[in-house]
């Protein structure tokens, strides 16, 4: 390949490489389900057209002796039907391979990327991209003047906003967390996860949220908490609940990167007494707003960026590097019950919106990692589990429907 570029890797990429595994792939899927049937021959020159766009995707992950690297690939994406599992494995240190891969499945258009290479933001804009060149594609003339790029230049896109925003100034960690409940039971065989997607009206959802004066993350969150907890068994209910929650952070420093710059913050509850949906939705509102303010979010940040600085971390070769970090990693994913990441609602440009049937995402996890997308009317969850009782999934659909909420509820099937 010649003199090829190569790139740092920003901190939180060095963790997922040295966690992955054949569960929790540190992979995520987002698709866009279009309004008819692909048409794979135009959706492989848009994925060729995207990339040019979006060249940060174009790499290969190597070894160092110290870290690993990214180096640019000339290796092409080859658009295929899906029939592989969702989140696959995106890498494998002995395999010449992309780090992401676009399928489609009827109207269904699918990107999955490693996490290495871009957070939800990041990849959302890449999916947004290949599906505008899509449908140009299908209908010239039509979209000639629509855009869904960020207008960021290359540097931008590349940048390390951990590095560039956050230094080892006034280093303090956070408060100290507490090991969380873990639900129990067996997990799936041979390392599978199941999937579903949850369906509902935005419209009938929204007015309870408000209704509490709570945001629909802080209603949802609470929903989930209490789904979890109907799972507790006695002997355990001293401890806490919690849930993750990535936050874009984007929204607080002026960065435009294709690269990861997420955060997350977490909200917590010990189940030792009756609480109403009411009362634990406005103290999970309380608890995220007031992690979420500017100051706090920059202190959690500075404390992270930290393991960079170390000097024994830094002369240490790989392996020894990684059994650290997939030590520090390990004990705290034992802080933490379940993920929710709430991408938002997504607003493509209206000649394009008219086009696009929905949105959803899936993350890969050893545990339970929701997603929520809205669009139009529609609320989507998707939901992976590591477990094979999927109690928490049915109580958090049952509270919902027997509020009136109609939902549609599909799920993957896994081999017994």
């Amino acid at each position: 390949m010649g003199s090829a570029n190569w790139y740092k890797i920003d901190n939180v990429s060095k963790v997922f490489l040295a966690t992955l595994g054949k569960r929790d792939t540190r992979s995520f899927r987002l698709s866009c389900t279009l309004k008819e049937d692909v048409d794979p021959e135009l959706l492989q020159q848009a994925v060729n057209s995207a990339i040019e766009d979006r060249p940060q995707v174009q790499v290969r992950i190597r070894r160092g002796l110290f870290w690993h690297y990214m180096e640019d690939t000339d290796l092409m994406p080859v658009v295929k039907e899906e029939n592989d599992r969702i989140c696959p494995l995106l890498y494998v240190p002995s395999k010449t391979m992309l780090h992401y891969q676009v399928t489609y499945f009827g109207n269904r258009i699918n990107l999955d990327i490693s996490h290495v290479l871009a957070d939800g933001t990041g990849a959302m804009e890449f999916l947004n991209i290949i599906v505008l060149d899509y449908l140009r594609r299908k209908y010239p003339g039509e979209l000639a003047d629509v855009t869904v790029h960020s207008g960021a230049s290359e540097g931008d896109l590349s940048q390390d906003s951990y590095r560039q925003f956050f230094g080892s100034k006034n280093l303090s960690h956070g408060p100290e967390r507490k090991k969380a409940f873990h639900l129990g039971g067996m997990k799936l065989p041979y390392n599978q996860l199941q999937f579903f997607e949850i369906h509902m009206p935005s419209s009938q959802i929204l007015p309870r949220a408000k209704e509490l004066k709570v945001s629909l993350t802080s209603y949802l969150g609470a929903l989930w908490m209490l789904a979890i907890r109907d799972e507790i068994p006695p002997r355990k209910r001293n401890l806490p609940v919690t849930i993750s929650l990535p936050v874009n952070l984007r929204n607080y420093y002026p960065s435009k990167t294709a690269r990861n710059f997420f955060n997350s913050v977490n909200v917590t509850h010990v189940f030792d007494s009756d609480i109403s949906l009411e009362d634990l939705a406005l103290e999970f509102d309380e608890q995220l707003k007031s992690q979420l303010t500017e100051e706090n979010v920059k202190k959690q940040m500075d404390a992270f960026e930290t393991m960079e600085y170390v000097a024994f971390v830094r002369v240490v070769p790989l392996f020894i590097k990684q059994w650290v970090v997939r030590y520090f990693t390990k004990k705290s994913a034992k802080k933490v019950t379940m993920t929710f990441s709430n991408m938002g609602v997504q607003k493509p440009p209206k000649q394009l919106g008219e086009l696009i049937g929905n949105y959803s995402g899936f993350c890969s996890t050893n545990t339970i990692f929701s997603t929520m997308f809205g669009y139009g009317d529609q609320l989507t969850l998707g939901v992976s589990s590591a477990y094979m009782n999927t109690g928490v999934i049915k109580n958090f659909v049952r509270f919902l429907s027997a509020s009136g909420v109609d939902i549609t509820v599909c799920a993957t099937e896994v081999i017994k």
